[in-house]
């Protein structure tokens, strides 16, 4: 295993998921005493190991079609795109 790239991943992976929806509905859930917390952790853990698989394949297809840096690009414009669509939002 290469440590420096496990390193790198889950440090990205750990700051992006601070504070985004998936943590607030984690808490929200956490919130109520009659849930018990064992549950909502290995739920929401779960899903979270899902979603990570799902974009390991995502990533591994469309490698296949595009190079790294095409890629590199279209993530990059997408999440300019969509912090410029959240500064100019109306409420």
């Amino acid at each position: 295993m290469d440590i420096r790239l496990f390193a790198t991943v889950f440090s990205t992976i750990f700051i992006a998921e601070l504070g985004d929806k998936t943590q607030l509905a984690t808490i929200l859930y956490a919130s109520d005493a009659s849930h018990p917390k064992l549950t909502i952790f290995m739920a929401s853990a779960a899903a979270l190991v899902l979603t990570s698989a799902l974009g390991v394949l995502a990533g591994s297809l469309v490698s296949q079609y595009l190079n790294p840096r095409a890629i590199r690009w279209i993530a990059g414009l997408g999440f300019i795109a969509v912090g410029t669509w959240v500064i100019l939002a109306r409420d």
